[in-house]
């Protein structure tokens, strides 16, 4: 049966023809894939340029030293690297929210899709002035900060755009655990990973040299801010692993098997994002476990977000016509 099938006599939206339910279009959702898998290379890209101290490498923006391809040495090689990868990255974004505007029939998808452009280029603008401005911490939180949002935004398109969320049938059973305890984690892995920002953008990430103690301490006499922050980041990864651990309950207490292989990533990615922030520390800030610690992070963040879509996706299938594809009428990101 067609997706269009009981649709010819409703009116059509303006604009592009569209039908009242969306078909799957696989290329679209394999492009969004792709800017998913883009964007965390983004990210672990900008965690090694901040791991090299090469924030500065090249003193000007947009272009590199006023060319657009300068030798690729030294802090160059990741300053410029890293604007080259955003700058693939901004394409691909470019590319999908004109592909979704032209061919995808829910509003929520299209505006969407335009907001992960704005994200991006607003990135990319706050890059610049992170360079334009010498490293201001604010800027640099801010564009860190920023990054996480946007790849939240590419893993919301594409599940949008997957059949999963086109085809759900009936409602699940034991959904609302589920979803309290992913929408609880996202938001805390979030502010963690802010906080985390605020640590590395002001040097702290050695503010306390050794662990798991702090000076030989459990609670160390906090002489400035940057020791504060730094003890609040570990605290709080305390704080994360508990609401990964809820969730991976919850998950393991519902019949409903989809969430247990993300819950088990969840918890699995938890316990090594601590190992490494630990290694981080113990090995002075060595570039490759403090730069895997940042993409970890996102990898996180992204894991905990998939399972608050999935949860609340099944907890509103979408009606279903008798072959197992959408009908006309049935409701989704509207």
């Amino acid at each position: 049966m067609s997706a269009n099938s009981g649709a010819e006599s409703r009116p059509q939206p303006s604009g592009p023809s569209r039908s009242s339910s969306p078909a799957y279009r696989p290329w679209r959702h394999r492009l969004a894939l792709v800017t998913l898998g883009a964007t965390l290379c983004l990210i672990f890209a900008g965690g090694l340029v901040t791991s090299t101290g090469s924030g500065l490498a090249v003193p000007d923006w947009p272009l590199s030293y006023g060319m657009l391809m300068p030798p690729m040495v030294g802090g160059i090689f990741y300053e410029h690297g890293h604007r080259m990868v955003a700058t693939g990255v901004g394409f691909l974004t470019l590319l999908l929210a004109v592909w979704t505007a032209i061919d995808e029939p829910r509003r929520g998808v299209r505006r969407l899709a335009w907001a992960g452009l704005a994200a991006v280029v607003a990135q990319g603008v706050l890059g610049g002035l992170t360079v334009l401005y010498l490293l201001p911490p604010p800027v640099s939180v801010a564009h860190a900060c920023l990054a996480q949002t946007f790849f939240c935004i590419t893993i919301a398109l594409a599940y949008a755009m997957s059949r999963e969320w086109l085809w759900a049938s009936a409602p699940r059973a034991d959904v609302a655990d589920v979803r309290g305890a992913a929408l609880s984690a996202t938001g805390f892995v979030w502010f963690q990973l802010f906080v985390g920002a605020v640590m590395r953008h002001m040097g702290a990430g050695l503010a306390i040299p050794d662990f798991p103690l702090a000076f030989g301490r459990v609670i160390p006499v906090f002489e400035n801010a940057a020791i504060s922050v730094h003890f609040v980041h570990r605290l709080g990864a305390l704080i994360v692993l508990a609401f990964v651990v809820r969730l991976w309950l919850a998950a393991h207490r519902s019949s409903e098997p989809l969430f247990k292989g993300p819950s088990n990533l969840a918890l699995g990615l938890t316990l090594g994002q601590i190992a490494l922030g630990a290694t981080s520390v113990l090995t002075a800030k060595a570039v490759t476990p403090t730069t895997l610690h940042v993409a970890t992070g996102a990898a996180l963040l992204g894991t905990c977000w998939f399972v608050a879509l999935r949860a609340i996706r099944l907890a509103r299938p979408t009606r279903l016509a008798a072959h197992g594809r959408p009908v006309a009428g049935a409701h989704g990101v509207a």
